[in-house]
């Protein structure tokens, strides 16, 4: 789920990144130039080989949050199917020769969670990836900018009067849940490729939506987060859990503190193309 957003200010790139229109950019214009992007990288991806010594995955579950950078992935999968499971719609198909399962997740925890077993119980996945956007808590951060998560932790979980460090959910032996250092890498060095400012660092999630000073300071002072949303704690925990690689990649909007100016529409589309093009060009190195 987004913070609130100021004017996007993702670079316009001559190449593979230019659908991150500059910010006299429409939202009309930036998700087609991803849907140009995208459908590029999948028709390439039958004549890639894989990087030094990097097997590629099984198959992927790519959960989004946004309508464009799902529907620009699933029109790059000519065989995708729609399959209905608790109340989402999951697109199974192939993008080049890799096997791969899309799905827009609704937002919060628990949604999140559901998705992500989801993936795993039905569909078989062997990786997810978790892409949408997040409100900077670390000043170097600015919007735009892209940060791959190490790990993620809850902010809100609290059970302090029982002994737990805060943020640590009882039963479990870690209080931020890792994620796969290869496949980060590989999603860090996409998005670098598409232009984007790349970062790595801890994504603080919670069912809260962070718009003031305080609970910024809070959150960045407790756990060292350099980022917060709603949904990738989640789908970390339920990966570790299941000893499934994921990683969680955020394209910032805000600065979490309710102090930016709103203009959502436009920013979402640029945020949602950015996206696909990092899972895009990551899936199209894989083969």
């Amino acid at each position: 789920m987004s913070q609130t957003a100021e004017s996007p200010v993702f670079d316009a790139a001559a190449s593979a990144g230019a659908f991150a229109a500059d910010a006299g950019g429409t939202a009309d214009s930036a998700a087609a130039s991803a849907s140009a992007v995208v459908a590029t990288a999948a028709a390439d991806a039958t004549c890639s080989s894989a990087p030094s010594g990097q097997a590629a995955p099984a198959k992927v579950g790519v959960i989004g949050a946004m309508d464009v950078e799902v529907e620009t992935l699933v029109a790059a999968m000519p065989d995708a199917r729609a399959v209905q499971h608790a109340g989402m719609t999951f697109h199974e198909g192939t993008f080049g020769s890799t096997p791969v399962v899309v799905v827009q997740c609704a937002v919060g925890m628990v949604n999140a969670a559901l998705c992500a077993q989801t993936l795993v119980d039905v569909f078989g996945v062997t990786h997810v990836v978790n892409t949408g956007v997040g409100g900077s808590l670390d000043a170097t951060l600015d919007i735009g900018d892209v940060l791959v998560a190490r790990d993620a932790v809850n902010h809100l979980m609290d059970v302090c009067n029982l002994g737990y460090a805060e943020g640590q959910t009882p039963g479990m032996d870690t209080l931020a849940f890792p994620c796969d250092e290869v496949l980060g890498a590989a999603l860090a060095a996409a998005a670098r490729a598409e232009g984007a400012v790349v970062h790595t660092g801890r994504v603080a999630s919670g069912d809260r939506f962070v718009r003031d000073a305080t609970e910024k300071e809070r959150i960045a002072r407790t756990f060292g987060a350099a980022c917060c949303e709603m949904e990738g704690a989640a789908v970390a925990q339920t990966c570790y859990r299941n000893s499934v690689p994921c990683a969680v990649v955020r394209a910032i909007s805000d600065k979490a503190d309710g102090s930016d100016a709103v203009d959502y529409p436009v920013f979402e589309a640029r945020a949602a193309a950015l996206c696909a093009a990092i899972v895009a060009r990551t899936l199209r190195e894989w083969e």
